[in-house]
C-alpha cells in the first residue's frame, strides 16, 4: 500500500491530528512495534496489553505516523503525525475496508471448521496462475488480521483470498459485511469450537455468516456431502456450487489414490484429467474441489490449474511429513486439532506403508467444551493396534481415551501423561524411535508438541 497520512485521516473519520504535519506517504501498517518497518503506519491496539505503550519502540523501528485513542491524546507522541480516532481497532478496520474499495479486486472469503488455511493456499496458487493475487498471511483471520490482510494488497491486486475464522456469533457477519466477497467458500462444518456453539448446527449457522456479505452477483461454493450445509443453502440466493465425493454435486471427486507425499484424484467436470496434491489424505481431496470450483469461476484454463495444485505448498505444519533424527518419517499436524480432523489424519497415517511401528502422539484437543471427553473417547474407532502400535496421549482430556483403549491395545502400548509431563513423554519417546517408524503428532496448539517435534528432529 502507498497513501497519504492526511488520506488516512479521512478514511479513518480521524477526529484531528495533534498538530499541522507535512504530507507523509505511509507504506504499510502494523500493530506489533517488533514486527514494523521503516514506512509503517503504527497501529497501537489494546488487548492484554495497551499498544500505545510501545510508541517508542515503533518509532525506533521506523514508524513514520500512528493512530492514537483519543482517551490516550494527553500521552500522544509528538515526533511523528498522530492520527487521534476513538477506537483504534475500529479505524484499522475503516481503513482496511476503505483500501479494498480503492484498489477494488475481486475477493473470495474462505471458512470452515477445517481445510481453510490449506483450501486457502490452494486457491491462491490456481488463481495466480492468470491474476495478481493477495491471500491471507498465516493465521490472520479475525477482525485484526483480516485488515490487515487488505492492507497489505499491492496496488496492482485483482484477486484477494480472505480467510476467516471465528470462534462466536457475529464475526464471520462482521467479516463478511467488511470484505463483500465476490465468492465464498464453507469447507465443513466439523466440531471446532463446539464449546463456544453447543452443538454441530449451531456451528453451521455460524458458518453461514460468510454469505451476508456476498455481493448478489456472487458464486456461494460449499460441501456439497454436509447436510447442514445444503439445508441452510436453501435460503441463499446467490449463485451456488457445490464440491464432494457424492454424485449430486457440482464437482465430484473420485478414483482417489493417497500415498505419504501426494494425493491422486479425478475431478468430474474434467473426467479425462488425473489432478495431483502434494499432500497425503483422501480428506484433503475435498479442498482441492473447492480450489477447483473456484478456479473455474474465473475462468481458470483446467491445465493451468491442474498445474498450480501440484505445486502449491502447504502452510506450515499442517500435515508436514519431516524426517526426525534418527531418520524416522514424522507426520506434523501440530497447529490445531479436533475431532474431525484428528479422525481423518488417523485414518490417512493408518494407511500408509511402513517398514517399521507406526506410532501416533496425541495431545489435547481443546475448546471442546462439556462434550471434551467424550469427544477425545471417541478417537478410539480410529485406533487399530493392527494399524498403529505405540500410542502417545498428552493432556488432561487424553486421559479419557486412555481408558479406553485398554479394550483394544496392550498396556505396554498406550502411555498417557499429564499436560506438564511432555518432557517425560518425549524421552521416552526417542528411547523407542527407530528409522524404520512412523511417527504422527497430532494436537491442538496450546498443548506444545511442536516442543515434541523439535526433540525428535534434534
Amino acid at each position: 500500500m502507498k497513501m497519504q497520512v492526511t488520506e488516512i485521516a479521512k478514511a479513518v473519520q480521524a477526529e484531528n491530528m495533534t498538530q499541522a504535519w507535512p504530507n507523509v506517504s505511509v507504506t504499510g501498517v502494523a500493530f506489533d512495534s517488533r514486527q514494523l518497518k521503516a514506512g509503517d503506519l503504527f497501529i497501537p491496539l489494546i488487548g492484554a496489553n495497551d499498544g500505545h505503550q510501545f510508541i517508542q519502540s515503533a518509532i525506533d523501528h521506523g514508524a513514520v505516523a500512528t493512530l492514537w485513542a483519543s482517551d490516550h491524546a494527553t500521552s500522544a507522541p509528538t515526533e511523528l503525525p498522530v492520527i487521534l480516532v476513538a477506537d483504534t481497532l475500529v479505524a484499522l478496520q475503516q481503513l482496511g475496508q476503505y483500501y479494498l474499495k480503492k484498489i477494488n479486486p475481486k475477493v473470495v472469503a474462505v471458512t470452515g471448521s477445517n481445510g481453510k488455511t490449506t483450501t486457502k493456499d490452494m486457491i491462491a496458487n490456481v488463481l495466480s496462475t492468470q491474476y495478481n493475487v493477495t491471500k491471507t498471511h498465516a493465521n490472520f483471520n479475525n477482525q485484526i488480521g483480516v485488515p490487515i490482510t487488505l492492507l497489505s494488497m499491492e496496488p496492482n491486486t485483482e484477486v484477494v483470498v480472505v480467510e476467516m475464522g471465528m470462534d462466536h456469533f457475529g464475526e464471520l457477519d462482521f467479516l463478511s459485511r467488511l470484505v463483500q466477497p465476490d465468492v465464498a467458500v464453507i469447507t465443513m462444518i466439523g466440531e471446532a469450537h463446539i464449546e463456544f456453539f453447543g452443538t454441530r448446527d449451531k456451528i453451521a449457522d455460524a458458518k453461514m455468516e460468510i454469505v451476508h456479505g456476498l455481493k448478489a452477483d456472487g458464486a456461494f461454493i460449499y460441501n456439497g456431502d454436509e447436510p447442514l450445509l445444503t439445508a441452510r443453502a436453501a435460503t441463499v440466493e446467490q449463485r451456488q456450487r457445490t464440491f464432494g465425493l457424492a454424485a449430486t454435486n457440482t464437482l465430484v471427486g473420485s478414483a482417489v489414490q493417497t500415498s505419504r507425499a501426494t494425493t491422486q484424484f479425478k475431478a468430474s467436470l474434467w473426467p479425462t484429467e488425473t489432478y495431483t496434491i502434494p499432500m497425503m489424505g483422501a480428506y484433503n481431496v475435498n479442498n482441492a474441489l473447492a480450489a477447483l470450483l473456484v478456479a473455474d469461476t474465473f475462468h481458470i484454463r483446467p491445465a493451468a490449474a491442474q498445474k498450480a495444485l501440484a505445486s502449491f505448498v502447504p502452510t506450515e505444519n499442517r500435515t508436514e511429513w519431516l524426517t526426525g533424527q534418527q531418520g524416522e518419517a514424522i507426520l506434523s499436524d501440530v497447529y490445531n486439532s479436533n475431532p474431525t480432523a484428528a479422525k481423518r489424519v488417523l485414518a490417512a497415517f493408518s494407511a500408509i506403508p511402513t517398514k517399521g511401528q507406526r506410532i501416533v502422539v496425541l495431545g489435547d484437543m481443546l475448546e471442546l467444551g462439556s462434550q471434551a471427553d467424550a469427544l477425545h473417547a471417541s478417537l478410539a474407532s480410529e485406533l487399530d493396534p493392527t494399524m498403529i502400535q505405540s500410542v502417545y496421549l498428552n493432556g488432561q482430556h487424553m486421559q479419557v481415551l486412555a481408558q479406553d483403549l485398554t479394550a483394544k491395545y496392550p498396556a505396554a502400548a498406550i502411555h498417557y501423561y499429564p499436560t506438564a509431563e511432555q518432557p517425560q513423554l518425549i524421552a521416552d519417546l526417542k528411547q523407542v524411535v527407530t528409522a524404520d517408524d512412523e511417527v504422527l503428532l497430532k494436537g491442538s496448539h496450546g498443548i506444545h508438541l511442536e516442543n515434541v517435534l523439535a526433540a525428535l528432529e534434534a
